[in-house]
């Protein structure tokens, strides 16, 4: 996977080229394709995701991506919704998620592909977005636990991946029933790696899974984390 740079005025974009080429003549260096607006008024969004920051479903080419903006949340977001605080633009939110997205993809981990992710300077200030390609027909798990459709089975595959990612050193700081996606074949993926990071195994494995326990309980679900330790418990590498 080959991840290039480039720079119009205010904008600075991290862009994986060669899934872009299948979409697209050019490379994204027009600042507006981070912008919802943009996608709106080009009739090419085909549905939105819950949660903070509306992520957009995204009609382009031979394939469907997800445009999401970067969303505060908490009181910090009556101050500014979608300014972050400039330190440098390696250490922005979109260029690091795209570079550990893209590693782990590589590794061939269950994360979506990343295609680009897009900076934009306002004085000591900068806002951002990431776009993935969209994993067709998956739904999330939280959606399944409310259908009655997790069974065990699946139950203990959500853990095994969560397994996987533990194994590769991800520690995912907001691990939750919406952010692992099942796809038609039965297939658990996680996504939304904003302030994630990799580190060595220690006490955040244990967190994770606390965290994705709440998470059930939001949606009545709790009794399904038994089957979902003993799916993380059982698997190996």
């Amino acid at each position: 996977m080959h991840l290039a740079t480039c720079r119009t005025g205010r904008s600075f974009i991290l862009y994986e080229a060669s899934a872009l080429c299948d979409a697209l003549t050019t490379p994204p260096t027009d600042p507006r394709f981070f912008d919802p607006d943009h996608w709106r008024h080009s009739g090419q969004v085909i549905g939105e995701a819950p949660g903070r920051g509306a992520s957009l479903f995204l009609n382009v080419g031979k394939a469907q991506w997800v445009l999401r903006p970067y969303r505060r949340g908490g009181l910090i977001a009556r101050l500014s919704e979608r300014r972050y605080l400039w330190t440098g633009l390696e250490r922005t939110r979109a260029f690091r998620e795209m570079r550990l997205t893209a590693e782990l993809y590589e590794r061939g981990l269950p994360v979506p592909r990343p295609l680009a992710a897009g900076v934009t300077l306002h004085g000591p200030t900068y806002e951002a977005a990431l776009i993935t390609i969209r994993i067709a027909g998956a739904r999330a798990l939280a959606e399944l636990l409310l259908s009655g459709e997790a069974d065990a089975v699946l139950l203990e595959r959500v853990g095994a991946t969560v397994r996987r990612f533990h194994d590769a050193g991800l520690d995912h700081v907001d691990l939750n029933a919406r952010n692992l996606l099942v796809d038609p074949q039965g297939k658990v993926w996680l996504i939304d790696l904003d302030r994630c990071r990799q580190r060595q195994p220690g006490k955040w494995r244990e967190a994770n899974l606390e965290r994705l326990q709440r998470s059930l309980g939001k949606f009545d679900a709790a009794e399904s984390m038994p089957a979902i330790r003993q799916g993380y418990s059982g698997a190996r590498g």
